[in-house]
């Protein structure tokens, strides 16, 4: 059994992560935003105190510096704290369409989502400057809606920097999350997952 922190936990991803997770006899503590605040480094910090690992599921659209934010607190928080393991969603959009070309940088990719798949990159470059002893992953699905309906497969693939075709779902990505913890094979990366 491991103690896992979920950030964001009322979301589509959050809330099946801490499901899944539950599942596997793991002790979850659920974090939504009442209950506390991932872009504040005392937040992390206390609620990680503790724990094997944090998941970072949450997210903002209204706010444009949302994800840098919540990485450099989770980077902060985490060494304070003491937990070495972080996996957080990361975005499909920002991977690769072709080599070296993100998905968002198409000519005809929609300005408002692509500001969005900007703010949710920043993150990145945190991540990258934080400390070897942060080990992170962030886990990018396919470029699209996921299935918010689906059953549980328990399969998926991981890529690399390249996006994933679709036809993926909330609870497929939630187990390839909760399997990055349990055994863990991908380091201080973006990794593409999609459906196998």
């Amino acid at each position: 059994m491991k103690r896992i922190v979920v950030f964001g936990a009322a979301g589509r991803a959050g809330r099946r992560v801490v499901a899944e997770a539950a599942d596997r006899g793991h002790e979850v503590i659920a974090v939504t935003r009442s209950t506390g605040d991932v872009t504040d480094v005392d937040d992390v910090a206390r609620l990680a105190a503790g724990h094997d690992a944090v998941v970072n599921a949450a997210a903002r659209v209204d706010v444009p510096t949302f994800f840098a934010d919540a990485a450099r607190a989770l980077v902060d928080g985490l060494r304070r704290a003491g937990v070495r393991r972080l996996v957080g969603v990361g975005i499909g959009t920002a991977l690769e369409a072709a080599p070296g070309v993100a998905v968002h940088d198409a000519p005809d990719f929609p300005a408002p989502y692509r500001a969005f798949s900007l703010n949710h990159a920043a993150q990145v470059d945190v991540l990258r400057g934080a400390d070897d002893e942060l080990d992170w992953l962030l886990l990018a699905p396919p470029p699209v809606v996921l299935d918010d309906t689906a059953d549980r497969t328990g399969r998926y693939q991981l890529g690399e920097a390249r996006a994933l075709p679709g036809g993926f779902s909330y609870v497929d990505l939630a187990v390839a999350i909760v399997d990055e913890i349990d055994t863990p094979t991908r380091h201080r990366a973006v990794v593409a997952v999609g459906a196998r």
